[in-house]
Parts: C-alpha cells; sequence; structure tokens
C-alpha cells in the first residue's frame, strides 16, 4: 500500500486527502490548526497536529518512510519553502509542492521540490481550452508539447472511415478511444465509420492538435 503524507489541510490538501483515501492508500495528513485535523480525521489514516517547519517534528514522524510527501500548503509562501527544504534535508523520497504563483513554483524547484503543482494555473488553463471552444469537452496535458482532448468529430470527417480520412499521417495525431452514447471504445480500426455524433479522444502535439481542430 501507498503511503502519503500531506502537509497542510486547506482546501487544497482536504479535496486531495478525500479523494487519495478513495484509492485506499496510507495517508498520514499534518496540520497545526486542531479543529483542521479533527474535520480531516475519519478520512485518513492518521491525523497530526504539528508544525511541518518543525524539524524535530518531521524527524519523529519519519518522513523517509512515506513514498510520496505532499506540501499543500499555498497561502504561506515561507512555510511552504521550508516545509519542502526540510523534507528534502531529511530524506523524503519524493516531495510534491503546490505552488501559489510562478515565482513560487520557481523556488520551489530551485530548493529540490521534485514536481511542482499549480492548481489555479493548471484549471485555468484547462478552462481556457474547455470552454473559450464549442467541440472541445475535456483537455488535459501530458507535458508542455503533448497533450489529450475529447473533441468533436469535425464535419469534414463524419460519415467517412478513420482509413479514408488518415488521420495519422495527414494530422499527424492518434484517436486513442471513442465515446458514443456515454460508452467508450478503444477499438479503433481503419475500416471504423464516424457518424458525427461521437466525440473522440485523441493524442498528439499541440501545435498538430490546435492545428487539426482550430483550437
Amino acid at each position: 500500500m501507498k503511503s502519503i503524507l500531506i502537509c497542510g489541510i486547506g482546501r487544497f490538501g482536504t479535496h486531495l486527502a478525500v479523494n487519495l483515501a478513495k484509492q485506499n492508500v496510507s495517508i498520514m495528513a499534518v496540520d497545526s490548526r486542531e479543529s483542521v485535523i479533527n474535520s480531516i480525521a475519519p478520512f485518513v489514516t492518521e491525523a497530526l497536529i504539528g508544525d511541518s517547519t518543525d524539524e524535530l517534528f518531521l524527524k519523529d514522524i519519519g518522513v523517509r518512510n512515506f513514498d510520496v510527501c505532499i506540501v499543500a500548503i499555498g497561502d504561506n509562501f515561507r512555510s511552504s519553502m521550508e516545509t519542502t527544504s526540510l523534507l528534502k534535508e531529511l530524506g523524503a523520497p519524493f516531495v510534491v509542492s503546490r505552488a501559489s504563483g510562478d515565482r513560487h513554483a520557481q523556488f520551489l524547484t530551485r530548493i529540490g521540490a521534485d514536481d511542482v503543482i499549480y492548481p489555479e494555473k493548471q484549471l485555468g488553463e484547462w478552462a481556457a481550452i474547455r470552454y473559450g471552444s464549442n467541440h472541445v469537452f475535456d483537455y488535459f496535458a501530458i507535458d508542455h508539447d503533448y497533450a489529450v482532448f475529447e473533441v468533436a468529430v469535425p464535419k469534414s470527417w463524419r460519415n467517412r472511415s478513420i482509413g479514408e480520412i488518415n488521420i495519422r499521417k495527414n494530422f499527424d495525431i492518434s484517436i486513442i478511444g471513442i465515446r458514443n452514447n456515454g460508452k467508450m471504445t478503444l477499438r479503433i480500426f481503419p475500416d471504423t465509420i464516424l457518424k458525427g455524433n461521437e466525440t473522440l479522444i485523441v493524442v498528439g502535439d499541440n501545435t498538430s492538435l490546435h492545428h487539426c481542430f482550430n483550437i
């Protein structure tokens, strides 16, 4: 069973803990506020009142023993930085830190965070693509260059087969799934006919995706 430490149980940390609990992982939640710890305790394996910027406290809970340590502190720049730095110094194997801004993200990376998440920015990017287009239904970035989109079937593709359109050659993207009436299929063949009422799950580089679907 994977073990995860979450430092900072604000709104983000709470949502994170509750959703992780659904995945059958061991979770320790840490926050300095007793009321917060009492509210999250039913959802996690263990909840402790403590200061994550206190080196002795982090030593006592054995940060080396967690598979992932997540610094979910977003409203206190100094505490976020100190906690991240201490976790790395004490030998935490993998530290993920939440950033509240671009500069914050840069500093977290410099002091050793193995990964940095920026929920507000990432959600803003998703919402801009999702709601700025009439034909994009979902989206997530794989990295800076590649992404997965769920899109409506373009009019020019309707009632044609995937092989006829030759999507991979002509557009440099791949269809990895088709959703029809809420049902997903991954069984896609050159003779699969696109009727137009489906949505396509496509993957490719951002340039090709944006050009192909006029995003």
